[in-house]
């Protein structure tokens, strides 16, 4: 059920808040009609359905807001890790340019090549072959800079080679902890239940209007209308590689125009 939720996602926000508008639309429709059927035999208590009621909305209300922040954290996470890896990159590259070296501008062509790789990762679809792909020529990738990190070293043991291996060092955790960001979401037993109970309180609120006789068909719909617009934004944010609101490359671009004698125009 989690893949095809995910599948659905990727596809396309706006089919998934049909999907989940029209879900709960039905979930209230449903309760409407119990309330009324239940009101006319006078076989439910009214008093006691209120407090029901504003018990479960207040529970959707803290599941909303323990969501929603989950997921902005996660969203920073990975927005600070872009910026923190970008910053370790240029550092390298700045470090391996004034090594005095023969291998450092072989070196510096590398932390090229590996920015532009990170960047691939970051932009990546929600495809796990891609990703895969990019793991595995970030490896290969890693495993060739440290080649060369390693020969300066014991070639030229000195604070400056040292603070090299330090800085090539840093940009391998960077891209670690990249890539633990990017591969996890929220958890699909907090995806669930926050749909669960979406879809059952706003049953819940139809049963109470039905027991009432209201129908508010508008008001309905706004309200519904803004749950399932949280709810998507939440799961967005949640999201690495799917939706709208994704990690943004931009700070590998400006990196590599820092590389250039001749620095392009700021990518936006």
């Amino acid at each position: 059920m989690m893949n095809v939720l995910g599948e659905i996602l990727a596809f396309s926000l706006l089919a998934f808040w049909l999907m989940f508008f029209l879900l709960q639309w039905l979930a209230q429709a449903v309760g409407s009609w119990l309330g009324r059927r239940h009101a006319a035999q006078g076989s439910a208590p009214v008093e006691g359905v209120g407090v029901v009621v504003g018990g479960m909305l207040g529970l959707l209300a803290f599941v909303l807001a323990l969501t929603l922040s989950f997921a902005t954290t996660r969203f920073e996470e990975r927005r600070q890790g872009t910026l923190m890896e970008a910053n370790a990159l240029g550092t390298a590259w700045l470090r391996a340019k004034a090594i005095g070296h023969p291998r450092g501008e072989e070196l510096a062509k590398l932390f090229e090549e590996y920015t532009k790789l990170r960047a691939e990762f970051i932009t990546a679809p929600a495809d796990r072959e891609v990703v895969r792909a990019i793991n595995e020529k970030t490896s290969a990738l890693q495993n060739r800079i440290w080649e060369h990190v390693t020969v300066i070293v014991r070639e030229k043991p000195d604070p400056i080679s040292s603070s090299l291996m330090a800085a090539t060092n840093e940009v391998f955790d960077r891209s670690t902890a990249e890539r633990l960001a990017f591969g996890q979401s929220m958890p699909p037993q907090m995806v669930w239940l926050l749909i669960g109970i979406a879809v059952l309180s706003i049953g819940a609120l139809g049963y109470q209007l039905g027991m009432r006789g209201l129908s508010l068909p508008i008001l309905s719909m706004l309200l519904i209308g803004m749950w399932t617009s949280v709810i998507v934004v939440i799961l967005d944010l949640s999201a690495p590689r799917i939706g709208s609101l994704r990690s943004s490359a931009a700070v590998y671009y400006w990196t590599l125009d820092g590389f250039s004698p001749n620095p392009a125009p700021a990518r936006r």
